[in-house]
């Protein structure tokens, strides 16, 4: 029998973030016999909670801003992604007054910690770590995305974003280390596990395999992104985890081979080849190019001989993570970038191009000046739409089978998919960006049979139903910039009013007011899908 032998499976990962000081109230370091403990009061780990949702929501790392004003410095981007990657900058600027939130859907909270054994609490962690949170989106223009299960089929938004989810760890050091992340749905809609066996661990197939699998993800959770792919795992649970971890950068500095004993390592040259494969798909930063992944980690775990699970996932334009530590010393929060004004390129590049429609005309007369142009034109929408997503267009669906009418304004003006974020004073509306659009493909062929739904603005790509639909009554999808929420929020939307389903909250159907509201064509009536061209 071998001699017991530790290793932790990912690692002693040194940790190389950049702090900033909080302040050192409630931490107090005291001995007992030879050990030392350090006992931390629950208000300043609410108070610490509270801060970094209220930072993680308004803030993005220095290295994102800048693989995003890379796109805008390489000669070889197309002008759509040096379009979407000019946004993405403006929104963060935007953000970064504390007003709008990077992104509309202000996330699932999550929360990662590890704490020492030597650690003393005051109260129960959890809750401490909730209280926190509670008070971020309470005091913020954040929005409350989480519903509550009345019954099986029925539920209700519980209105504090609560609860979260919060995972805590035991470490050896005396220190507690948290993670923060909010966690949109669109991107963690695209979490995905696959059961392999064995027979995937070959340099083709596996490389074929993940190829396949990531322009399955497409463009619904925001690209660029930051794209983890994890081979292997204990569990299910456990690759998933790593898969987390890696989207947020936290296992950047694993070793890059294995041992004996089941350390996890990255193979970066599968990394090269992924990211290589993933600029030449053609998909881009949303609308055509080579930007679709800014990066991708590739992390091999250990396995049970019989299982091999695969994960992928991804961290979109909102990259919304940030660490912190509480030590002897008192309480540290990452750095994150407060001026993003820094990554503007001077002067700022006029991108023209763009086709003018107004969407105050008779449907009828919009469609028809839609029809003159190919998919992928970039366009810029002024006038009146109505705002629907998924309670609502269930709740029409309903009033539909019981025999009633579509709703005029579902026939009279374009719908956009999407949400708000709360509406700060003094201005029209909060951030507002779209949702993602195949979540209401069902819907559409019903809809646009009966004249509804004729032109529809989302983010992502959809299925072949929507296009043949399109195809059949004449309809339009036109794609809207997914990630630059706050933008659209503050300078495009002018006027919002809430007119049916006021029950529903953030998912109740608006009119709202809009002015040089940027959109590509991606489906048209004949039948074309800018997608289909590039997603092969």
């Amino acid at each position: 029998m071998s001699d017991f032998k530790y290793s932790p499976v990912l690692g002693a990962v040194p940790d190389l973030t950049d702090y900033r000081f909080i302040g050192s109230e409630g931490v107090n370091e005291f001995k007992i016999g030879p050990r030392f403990f350090l006992e931390i009061d629950e208000k300043t780990i609410s108070d610490l909670s509270e801060k970094a949702f209220s930072d993680v929501n308004h803030f993005l790392r220095a290295s994102h801003l800048a693989q995003l004003r890379k796109i805008l410095d390489d000669g070889d981007s197309t002008m759509n992604e040096k379009y979407v990657a000019l946004e993405l900058l403006k929104n963060a600027v935007i953000s970064s007054g504390g007003v709008f939130p990077l992104c509309q859907d202000t996330g699932t909270a999550i929360v990662m910690a590890k704490k020492g054994q030597g650690v003393l609490t005051s109260g129960c962690d959890e809750k401490s770590i909730s209280r926190g949170i509670f008070e971020a989106y309470k005091n913020n223009n954040l929005r409350y995305s989480q519903v509550a299960p009345i019954s099986m089929f029925d539920e209700k938004n519980t209105g504090t974003n609560l609860p979260a989810q919060i995972d805590i760890y035991s470490g050896d050091e005396l220190k507690y280390e948290f993670l923060f992340m909010a966690k949109g749905g669109g991107s963690a809609n695209k979490t995905f596990l696959f059961q392999e066996t064995k027979a995937l661990l070959d340099p083709e197939k596996i490389t074929n395999f993940l190829a396949a699998k990531m322009r399955d993800i497409g463009t619904s959770a925001c690209p660029p992104y930051h794209m983890a792919i994890v081979i292997g795992g204990m569990s299910a649970e456990f690759n998933l985890k790593t898969v987390k971890l890696a989207t947020a950068g936290c296992l950047d500095y694993l070793p890059c081979s294995g041992n004996i004993l089941g350390i996890a390592f990255r193979d970066k040259e599968l990394e090269e080849k992924l990211l290589e494969i993933s600029k030449n798909m053609g998909i881009g930063a949303q609308f055509g190019g080579k930007y679709f992944c800014h990066d991708i980690r590739v992390i091999r775990l250990p396995r049970h001989g019989a299982s091999c699970p695969v994960g992928i996932g991804v961290s979109c334009s909102a990259d919304r993570q940030i660490k912190a530590k509480i030590t002897s010393e008192g309480v540290f929060l990452e750095n994150l970038e407060t001026d993003p004004s820094l990554y503007l390129p001077v002067p700022e590049p006029e991108i023209t191009g763009s086709v003018h429609i107004n969407l105050n005309k008779p449907m009828d007369d919009i469609r028809s000046h839609l029809s003159g142009f190919p998919v992928s034109t970039r366009l810029l929408l002024s006038g009146k739409m109505v705002v629907a997503r998924d309670i609502a267009h269930a709740k029409i669906m309903e009033l539909l089978k019981n025999g009633h009418e579509m709703p005029d304004y579902m026939k009279k003006y374009p719908v956009y998919y999407a949400g708000p974020a709360k509406t700060p004073k003094g201005h029209a509306s909060g951030s507002f960006g779209p949702t993602t659009a195949g979540r209401m493909d069902s819907y559409v062929a019903e809809f646009q049979k009966r004249g509804g739904s004729l032109v529809m603005v989302a983010k992502g790509n959809r299925g072949r139903q929507v296009r043949d639909a399109c195809k059949e009554f004449g309809g339009f999808y036109l794609g809207s910039i997914g990630g630059p929420a706050a933008r659209l929020g503050r300078d495009c939307i002018t006027k919002a009013e809430l007119i049916e389903f006021p029950e529903l909250g953030m998912e109740a159907v608006y009119l709202i007011e809009i002015k040089d509201f940027p959109a590509f064509i991606i489906m048209d009536d004949k039948g074309n899908d800018f997608y289909d061209s590039t997603m092969v």
